[in-house]
């Protein structure tokens, strides 16, 4: 079985699905409310252990009902939380994400207990991250975190997959190097570069720039277009299948952490990728992030009702 570490952030999610945005100054009554687990490390972690892996969390709460909600909601799961520990007397990390019927969403990120996730606590948890194949993490915590964690795990030969979400200019690439994967969207891959990114061509000429800046390989998710792998030996596009989406919510974070379940379970790169965009058109046919995550059953069936074949 896999077994997979996510050194990353958990948040609780607030949804509100609306007709279309307020404008500035203006209410609007919204038709739908829901309330539940997100933050994209908590997110890739379920995604993951959801298909079958065996996933170890490293991670801060609040000490409020939020992070008692999601501390039970890892143990449901089956994510091993020994590693997610509470922040005194800080709010756990919120998310507020407003969707159009579109599908598409905004979310405003308050970090609250996430940014409280030092490099003290990877080094607590050093002894259980290094029993794992893979090591995601994402920008929803202090960069020196990431900076840690990725020495770390470069020192003792460990794989790392890097969601540099949300992405910001702060991020020092030099201390990146080692990351294995590097995995954009196409709105993150722009603000890294300064480049445009409205075409496959200009998103392959930006994922070379971060090739000639040191990242090993890139891969861009382009959402209903699939994925963009750019990587030492070539370039190659992922497609996705056509599907109805009804929330866009966590569809990366499905995306990643299939992706790590598949490649940590020994398929190849172009093959872990070819399940992972399946995997996030499965999330975006129903509501939330982490409730609209199958299990592998799941997952199955519906691969059988598109073209590529069954994992």
């Amino acid at each position: 079985m896999a077994r997979i570490a996510v050194v990353g952030s958990s948040n609780t999610d607030l949804v509100t699905y609306i007709t279309r945005m307020p404008a500035r100054g203006e209410t609007l009554e919204a038709p739908r409310f829901e309330m539940g687990p997100g933050g994209k490390g908590a997110n890739q972690a379920v995604a993951a252990a959801r298909l079958g892996s065996q996933v170890l969390m490293v991670s801060k709460v609040g000490d409020d009902v939020f992070g008692r909600d999601l501390l039970a909601n890892f143990k449901s799961q089956g994510v091993d939380t020994r590693h997610v520990s509470v922040a005194d007397n800080v709010s756990t990390g919120i998310a507020t994400i407003l969707v159009e019927q579109s599908g598409e969403n905004s979310i405003l990120i308050v970090k609250g207990a996430n940014n409280h996730l030092l490099s003290s606590d990877v080094d607590a948890a050093a002894a259980d991250l290094l029993t794992c194949e893979l090591i995601l993490l994402q920008l929803e915590v202090p960069l020196e975190t990431i900076y840690h964690t990725v020495a770390l795990a470069t020192r003792h030969g460990r794989r790392v997959i890097l969601n540099p979400a949300p992405a910001t200019r702060d991020l020092d690439l030099t201390k990146l190097h080692d990351v294995a994967f590097l995995t954009p969207n196409r709105g993150e891959l722009a603000l890294l570069t300064g480049m445009p990114t409205d075409t496959l061509a200009q998103i392959e000429a930006a994922s070379r720039k971060l090739r000639d800046d040191g990242i090993r390989t890139v891969i861009t998710t382009l959402g209903h277009e699939g994925a963009l792998l750019v990587a030492p030996d070539g370039v190659t596009l992922v497609p996705s299948v056509p599907v109805a989406a009804v929330d866009t919510t966590g569809a990366g974070d499905a995306f990643i952490g299939s992706f790590a379940h598949f490649l940590a379970g020994g398929a190849d790169v172009n093959q872990a990728l070819h399940w992972a965009v399946r995997y996030a058109a499965h999330s975006v046919t129903a509501r939330g992030a982490q409730r609209s995550y199958g299990d592998m059953a799941a997952f199955r069936t519906f691969c059988a009702t598109v073209p590529g074949g069954v994992p």
